[in-house]
C-alpha cells in the first residue's frame, strides 16, 4: 500500500511542478488524488480540507506574519546603511574589507529582516556600487553578497525554525534560535576566509582606519537596531513571553525605532501591510497543503518505508546523515525552502531519532542545507537578487562563487557531525 500511494503521490506532485503549477497546489492536489485511491469522494475531500484547517490552527504559527512585517518595516525603515556602518567597525580592516563589510551586513540584517533576499537586496545594493567603486571585480562582489545572504535564515529571530518547531512536534523555538547563532556564525566566517582569500590574491584595498571617536558614534547609532535582537531573543529566552508575543514586539519595536529614525511615512503603512498579507497567505497556504501531505503519508506509511529502506542500506549514523544531506541539498536546489522543511521533517525526523539525534540539532542542520538551495541555481531566489542587484549576469557569477560553495559545504559537514555546534548555547542557557 505504501509503495502505491508513495508512486501515485510522487508522480502527481512532480509531474505538476514539471508543468510550472506552484508548489502549493501541488502538494494539496497530489494529496488529495491520493487520498481519493484510498477513501470515498467524500470522506478524502472532508478530511483534507479538515486537516488544512487543523494544520495552520497554532498560536506558534502567528509568530510567522509579525517577524515578516517587522522585517519589512526595518526593510523600508533606513536600518541597513546604519548596520552597514556598524559591520564596518566590525570587519575591521581585512584585505578587501568592503566584501568583509557586506558578509556582516548581511548577518545582522539577515537575522533582523528574516530574509535573504532583503538582505541581498539591502545590503547588496548599498555595497556593490561602493565595491566597483574601489576597484572590487563586480563578479565577486556580488558572489561575496549571495554567499552570505542566508545567514539570517539561520540567525534568529527566524521564521524556519519556528516553522521546523511546528512540524515537528513542537520543538522548543527558544532552543532553536540559540542554537542557530553559531552555524550562522560559521557560515558567515567561512565566506569571509574565503573572501579574504581572493581579496589578497587581487590586492583589493583595505578601510582606512577609523577614529575611536568615529567607531563611538557609529556603535552609538547602530544601538537602538541591535537592540531589537536583544529584546526579543532575550525575552524569549528568558521567559518573559513566547516567540509569538516577542514577534508582536518585534513589530511595535520596528514602528517606534522608524518613526525616531523618521524614515518611515505612515503612508507606506497599508503597503507594508498588504505586502505582509500575500507573503503570510503564501506561507500558511503551503503550511495546510503540507499538514494535509503528512496525514496522507501517515496514514499509506510512507515515512517507515522510506526510513525502512534508508535503515535497510544502512544503520551506521554518519552514511545516514551523509544521504539526507546530499537529498537536501538536492532538494533544495529546486525547492523553496518553506515547503522542503514542512515535507521532509516529517520523513527524515523519525529515522534520526531512532539513533538519538537531538530535535534541535536536526533542525538546524535540515534548515541549513536547505538554506545553500537559496543561493543555488535553478531556483535559487537570493542567487537571482544578488545577480541583479550586482548587475551581473548568473552564468558569469558561477565560477567565482564556487569557493565560496566550497566553504559552506565544510561548515555544513561540521555542524551535522559536531552537535555541540547547535546544542551548546541551548544547552548553557537550560532550554
Amino acid at each position: 500500500m505504501a509503495i502505491a500511494a508513495g508512486l501515485i503521490l510522487s508522480a502527481v506532485f512532480f509531474i505538476l511542478l514539471f508543468l510550472g503549477v506552484p508548489i502549493s497546489v501541488s502538494i494539496a492536489t497530489a494529496s488529495i488524488v491520493t487520498m481519493l485511491t484510498i477513501f470515498p469522494f467524500d470522506v478524502a475531500i472532508f478530511t483534507s480540507a479538515q486537516k488544512m484547517v487543523t494544520g495552520i490552527d497554532s498560536f506558534a504559527l502567528l509568530a510567522v506574519p509579525f517577524f515578516i512585517l517587522s522585517g519589512i518595516i526595518m526593510n523600508n525603515g533606513g536600518i541597513a546603511m546604519r548596520l552597514i556602518n556598524f559591520a564596518k567597525l566590525i570587519s575591521g580592516r581585512l584585505p578587501g574589507s568592503l566584501a568583509h563589510t557586506n558578509v556582516v551586513g548581511n548577518m545582522l540584517f539577515g537575522s533582523i529582516s528574516g530574509s535573504s533576499v532583503a538582505a541581498a537586496a539591502a545590503i547588496g545594493g548599498v555595497m556593490s556600487p561602493l565595491q566597483e567603486k574601489e576597484g572590487y571585480d563586480r563578479t565577486y562582489s556580488a558572489a561575496v553578497n549571495i554567499a552570505s545572504a542566508p545567514t539570517g535564515l539561520l540567525i534568529p529571530p527566524s521564521g524556519l525554525l519556528i516553522i521546523f518547531s511546528l512540524v515537528s512536534g513542537g520543538t522548543s523555538v527558544a532552543a532553536l534560535f540559540m542554537a542557530g547563532y553559531l552555524p550562522g556564525i560559521l557560515w558567515g566566517l567561512a565566506t569571509m576566509v574565503v573572501a579574504c582569500m581572493i581579496a589578497k590574491k587581487k590586492k583589493y584595498p583595505v578601510a582606512p582606519k577609523i577614529t575611536i571617536s568615529q567607531g563611538f558614534k557609529v556603535l552609538l547609532d547602530a544601538i537602538p537596531s541591535l537592540l531589537l535582537i536583544v529584546i526579543v531573543i532575550g525575552g524569549i529566552i528568558a521567559g518573559v513571553f513566547t516567540a509569538t508575543e516577542g514577534a508582536a514586539i518585534a513589530v511595535a519595536y520596528s514602528l517606534l525605532l522608524s518613526h525616531f529614525y523618521r524614515t518611515l511615512k505612515w503612508k507606506q503603512l497599508p503597503k507594508m501591510l498588504l505586502e505582509t498579507v500575500e507573503i503570510t497567505a503564501v506561507i500558511m497556504f503551503l503550511v495546510g497543503t503540507s499538514t494535509m501531505l503528512s496525514l496522507v503519508m501517515a496514514f499509506t506509511g510512507i515515512p517507515t518505508a522510506i526510513s525502512n529502506g534508508i535503515l535497510g542500506i544502512t544503520d551506521n549514523p554518519i552514511l545516514i546523515l551523509l544521504m539526507m544531506n546530499i537529498i537536501l541539498l538536492i532538494i533544495g536546489t529546486f525547492m523553496d525552502i518553506t515547503p522542503a522543511v514542512l515535507i521532509f521533517t516529517p520523513i527524515f525526523l523519525p529515522i534520526v531519532e531512532s539513533f538519538g539525534m537531538d530535535p534541535v540539532h536536526f533542525g538546524i542542520m535540515i534548515v541549513f542545507n536547505l538554506c545553500i538551495g537559496n543561493i543555488t541555481p535553478p531556483v535559487g531566489s537570493a542567487l537571482f537578487v544578488g545577480c541583479s542587484i550586482g548587475k551581473v549576469d548568473i552564468e558569469r557569477v558561477v565560477k567565482p562563487i564556487l569557493p565560496f560553495y566550497a566553504a559552506i559545504m565544510i561548515v555544513l559537514l561540521i555542524v551535522t557531525y559536531i552537535p555541540q555546534i547547535s546544542l551548546m548555547l541551548p544547552q548553557l542557557f537550560g532550554l
